[in-house]
This record gives structure tokens, C-alpha cells and sequence, in this order.
């Protein structure tokens, strides 16, 4: 009797469990979705994860999205979006070095600034204020791609978005490598953005990190990926070794003193807090008016899940819209705001 032909994902299973470390996440070990689907002919359940992701509506809006800088002209500055994509580069290279699953990475990678608010951390430091619960970007991410966006994603991968923030740690060595990558990513482009903004010069930096990692990004980054692999080889955890993690410490805090706090980068931070706090508030307004047997709580999260998902343009174009004089003209309808609350059990 002929053999049954195997499909091209078992191939692919086969070649992670013979391949890849011990320490990996296997694409036939998954812990699987909340809702079960049949496993694709073609595609590993990470790799769906990975272009569930990919073509979602959240990850397009990235584009949109501030990392440092306030919706710059310059089209060479980082969206978060650039910084997505630069961060899964990272995590990947690191990931197929230590022989862990390369899927997996990336679709925790992808997914992992999700929930990040227009104007970057300064719109997610206000709707931290106006939640009653507060707010943080990685839950948010989550909340995304189970509830919003509905992506039925798997364990591992939720694992990895939910946990990439710098107080978490995830529970697979693919969801470290990208905890560990998205902070060499920001470090270093947002480096790159700030001499562009003349904000700094490189020789304004730490004399002693200037002598481990040089001036030049791509040598920094190359001596960063090439500590955590040599340091991470054959363990279960993803390690610098003690000299480099002081220094990129060291860079990282010199960074906060420099750029993200107090810095001209951050001169129209309050005109953007204001507008999402005003867009906020009117919203809310807004859903209480006509769904007058709601709680407060779930109209919040409501307005919480709109605003936090628009770009920058579209918060500043909605901002016009309700609270600067115009002539008529037809207006964008907030559809999606009132689908949100049907979702959210808006009465």
C-alpha cells in the first residue's frame, strides 16, 4: 500500500523537531487557539499566526503611527511601523542563530505594538490617566488580535505580545529574543532619528558606551545581536553578557535623560495629549447619550478601543471634525465606534 503523501506543513514540523534547539517552540507542540481551526495543508500554526497578523487592519495603521517623533515630514524618521518591521529583523537573525523557531518570532513580533496609541507613549501615558483600570500598550496588542480584530491566534504567540514590555517575561525563548529586540531596535533608530532632528550629535554620547559599541548603528547593533547569541547558546534564557548589558543600560537611560524626556522631540507633547484627552471625553459623551443603559465602565473601554487604534492623522482630523469651525461638508461617520460598542455589550 502506497504511503499517505505527507502535507507540506507536516515537512515543515518535521524539519523544526529535527533542527531547531531543545529550548524551541515547535510549531506540532503548539498549545493551540482558543477556538480550534483544522490545521493548514501548506502553513505551520505560527506561520498563520504570522500573516493573520501581517494582513490585519491594526498592523496597517502602524504606518500611521508615531515612534518618537510627531507625525514628521521627513519621510526618512521611524514610524512605529518601521520600528515593527526593524525589530522583527533583529529577532529573527537572533532567533535562526540560536536555532529557535523563526516563525514564531516574527508573528510575535509583528504583533507586539498592536495597541500602541497616536503620539506614541505620550497619547498611551493619557489614556492611562482616563482609564479607570489604566492602559498599557501590550495588553492592548492583545486585546487587538482577540477581541477586535478577532485573529484566533495561538497561545505562544498571545504569550509573546502580552509579555514584550520591559517589566514582563515571556514564557518562550522566541517571545525573549523579540523582548530583548525591540529594545535594541528603539535604542538605536531612535539614536539614528535624533542626530537627524539635531536634537543630538553622536559625540554628545556616554564616552564609555561610545568605546564598547562605536558611533556607527550598525556596529552597535552587530555587537549587540553577536553578545545575546554567543551568551545564549545551549541555555533556556536569552542573555547578554554582564559588560554589554551594563552599557546598553547605561545608553538606554542616557537616551530617557536626553531624547524621550525633556527634549525638543517632546515640545508638542501636551497640544497632543490634549487633543486624544478631548476626543476621549467627547466620545464617551457622545455613547452615553444614546446607549443610556450602559455602564461607564464599558462605554470607556469602548472609546478606549477607538481612540487608541487611530493614527495620527485620523485623532487630528477627528479633532477638527467636532471641535474647530468649518464650512458644510459631508463628515467621516464613526461607524467603527458604534460596531465597538455593540461588540463591547453597549446597551
Amino acid at each position: 500500500m502506497e504511503a499517505t503523501k505527507k502535507s507540506v506543513r507536516e515537512k515543515i514540523e518535521e524539519r523544526e523537531n529535527t533542527i531547531l534547539s531543545s529550548y524551541a517552540s515547535k510549531s506540532s507542540c503548539t498549545k493551540g487557539r482558543k477556538v480550534y481551526e483544522e490545521p493548514c495543508s501548506l502553513r505551520t500554526e505560527y506561520q498563520r499566526d504570522r500573516d493573520r497578523i501581517l494582513h490585519s487592519k491594526a498592523f496597517r495603521r502602524l504606518k500611521h503611527k508615531t515612534q518618537v517623533f510627531f507625525s514628521p515630514y521627513d519621510d526618512h524618521f521611524r514610524t512605529r511601523m518601521t520600528h515593527t518591521l526593524e525589530v522583527s529583523q533583529i529577532a529573527r537573525t537572533i532567533s535562526r542563530a540560536l536555532d529557535l523557531n523563526e516563525d514564531l518570532t516574527e508573528a510575535i513580533a509583528l504583533g507586539h505594538d498592536l495597541g500602541h496609541t497616536p503620539f506614541g507613549h505620550s497619547g498611551e501615558r493619557v489614556l492611562n490617566d482616563l482609564m479607570p483600570n489604566g492602559y498599557r500598550h501590550n495588553e492592548q496588542s492583545v486585546r487587538v488580535v482577540e477581541f477586535i480584530e478577532n485573529l484566533n491566534l495561538t497561545s505562544e504567540t498571545i504569550d509573546g505580545i502580552l509579555n514584550h514590555s520591559y517589566q514582563c517575561m515571556p514564557s518562550t525563548l522566541e517571545g525573549q529574543v523579540v523582548r530583548i529586540s525591540d529594545k535594541i531596535a528603539y535604542i538605536n533608530h531612535d539614536i539614528q532619528d535624533a542626530i537627524r532632528a539635531n536634537i543630538i550629535k553622536n559625540e554628545d554620547m556616554p564616552k564609555e558606551s561610545i568605546k564598547y559599541f562605536s558611533t556607527t548603528n550598525r556596529i552597535r547593533i552587530t555587537k549587540l545581536v553577536n553578545d545575546i547569541v554567543e551568551n545564549s547558546s545551549g541555555k533556556d534564557k536569552i542573555l547578554m553578557s554582564d559588560e554589554c548589558f551594563e552599557q546598553f543600560i547605561n545608553l538606554r537611560k542616557w537616551m530617557f535623560e536626553n531624547v524621550y524626556n525633556n527634549s525638543p522631540a517632546k515640545l508638542e507633547e501636551d497640544k497632543a495629549q490634549n487633543v486624544i484627552r478631548r476626543l476621549f471625553e467627547h466620545y464617551c459623551c457622545e455613547l452615553t447619550k444614546k446607549y443610556k443603559n450602559s455602564e461607564d465602565e464599558e462605554i470607556m473601554q469602548t472609546v478606549c478601543d477607538y481612540v487608541s487604534g487611530m493614527t495620527d492623522r485620523y485623532v487630528l482630523i477627528k479633532f477638527e471634525e467636532n471641535f474647530l469651525p468649518a464650512p458644510f461638508t459631508q463628515k467621516n461617520n464613526d461607524e467603527f465606534l458604534y460596531k465597538l460598542a455593540i461588540m463591547n455589550g453597549l446597551k
